[in-house]
């Protein structure tokens, strides 16, 4: 009997979710004794062709990881779509845009004009951008056009399963490939990963006060953070409350605070707003210029509470009424 074929994608993403698969260390060789991997560019040498000769519904499962913002993207996640059986948005770039997905608050001509004009790097007296389409003596030359908006992968697909963290922590990826080895996978469009918030197993839950009354926001890196004391109780922006477990708290245990990589739990309808709401409810204020005092204390709002999930929130991105061309 052969065995199940599987594939692995990266789009628009660091590569953090690729060296997660690595990180299973010697269980990888349990995964590679029960499937084959038949896709895998960036570990192995796949091409676009291996996958077009697949017939469609051929791959048991693909887990995809990085957000869609290109062309090329678009038509590899919709190829592999067709070929495979199960898509899997891995990680929170996939799931929810990630930290790619803060580019919506630009439009693409300022992305560009940073990356090939302004960046530190670039010689301000030879600026040469990307071009689409050249004709050279051997032929006709095209690049993957970069969209106007990030989107995550079920804006551009249909998906079965999310499997959330930046990157998903080793424990949930083993349980993944076990209930997709065993069959036994939950009804589709489920996260995979437990449904509740992540201070619920908080080592410091019980020095979390009753009624928060936080006089001012403070940034790890300008304070002494209390190693055992809750860190919202101490000022600090942990997004514990509002953001899924099972990544098994790595960056509280580190004595920082959680910036909400798991996303939320399913009963959140936008996490942003819901980690705004829940963060405000914290400020110790009887007035509005308090208030206004405290909350200044938060110096990137949307890369705070939108880290990794703008692109799939309702603001989804900057509105830009002069955009033009992309998606």
């Amino acid at each position: 009997m052969s065995k199940p074929k599987v594939g692995f994608y990266w789009c628009a993403s660091c590569g953090g979710c690729e060296e997660a698969v690595v990180d299973l260390a010697e269980g990888i060789l349990d995964v590679v004794a029960a499937v084959d991997i038949v896709f895998w560019p960036v570990a192995l040498d796949f091409k676009r062709s291996d996958v077009e000769a697949l017939v469609d519904g051929e791959l048991a499962v693909c887990f995809i990881n990085g957000a869609i913002r290109s062309s090329e993207q678009c038509e590899m996640v919709e190829l592999l779509r067709r070929k495979a059986k199960a898509v899997i948005a891995f990680g929170s770039c996939a799931q929810l845009g990630g930290i790619p997905g803060l580019a919506n608050e630009s439009s693409r001509a300022a992305v560009m004009d940073e990356a090939y004009k302004h960046a530190p790097s670039v010689d301000k007296g030879n600026t040469v951008e990307p071009i689409p389409h050249i004709t050279v003596p051997e032929g006709k030359l095209e690049l993957p056009v970069l969209w106007e908006t990030v989107k995550t992968l079920d804006q551009v697909i249909d998906v079965d399963y999310y499997l959330p963290g930046c990157p998903p922590p080793v424990e949930l990826i083993g349980n993944a490939l076990k209930a997709i080895l065993s069959g036994q996978l939950p009804p589709k469009g489920t996260v995979l990963a437990p449904d509740i918030a992540l201070c619920e197993h908080c080592d410091r839950r019980e020095t979390k006060p009753d009624k928060l009354s936080v006089k001012q926001f403070k940034r790890p890196h300008l304070t002494a953070v209390d190693p055992k004391e809750c860190l919202l109780a101490q000022g600090l922006l942990c997004l514990g409350p509002v953001t899924r477990d099972g990544c098994g708290s790595p960056c509280i245990k580190a004595n920082m605070p959680c910036t909400g990589c798991l996303g939320p739990t399913s009963n959140v309808r936008d996490y942003g707003a819901k980690a705004l709401s829940a963060i405000a409810s914290t400020a110790g204020a009887n007035d509005e210029k308090e208030m206004e005092k405290i909350l200044a204390g938060i110096v990137d709002p949307v890369g705070t509470f939108y880290r990794y999930s703008l692109p799939a929130s309702f603001l989804h991105r900057r509105y830009q009424p002069t955009a033009r061309g992309g998606k």
